[in-house]
C-alpha cells in the first residue's frame, strides 16, 4: 500500500495563535500514524506563487492521510488554523 502525503503551503497571520493549532492538532496526528518530513524551514520559490510556510507530512496510507484531515481532533484544530493562517493543501499518494 502507498504511502500518502500532506502538503500544505501556508501564511501564518498570528504566530502566537498558530501555536494553539499546532498544539491541537498533534493528537489527530499522532493517532493516524503522521511522520512530518519538512515542517517549515528555509525553501527556495521556483514557480508560481509561494507562501512563506511549507509542510510535508508522511502517513501510512491515503486512508489514513484522508481520516486524519476529516478526524473531529484535526478539525478541531483546522478552525484554529483557518483563523490565524491562509493555507493550501493537498493529499497526494505516494508512488
Amino acid at each position: 500500500m502507498p504511502k500518502a502525503y500532506w502538503i500544505a503551503h501556508v501564511d501564518v497571520r498570528d504566530a502566537e495563535r498558530y501555536k494553539n493549532y499546532v498544539a491541537t492538532a498533534k493528537p489527530a496526528f499522532e493517532r493516524f500514524g503522521a511522520v512530518f518530513l519538512a515542517r517549515g524551514g528555509p525553501f527556495e520559490p521556483l514557480e508560481g506563487t509561494s507562501r512563506g510556510r511549507n509542510v510535508i507530512i508522511e502517513f501510512p496510507s491515503m486512508q489514513a492521510a484522508t481520516d486524519c484531515y476529516n478526524s473531529p481532533e484535526y478539525q478541531e484544530a483546522a478552525r484554529i488554523r483557518q483563523e490565524v493562517a491562509d493555507a493550501d493543501m493537498v493529499i497526494v499518494e505516494g508512488a
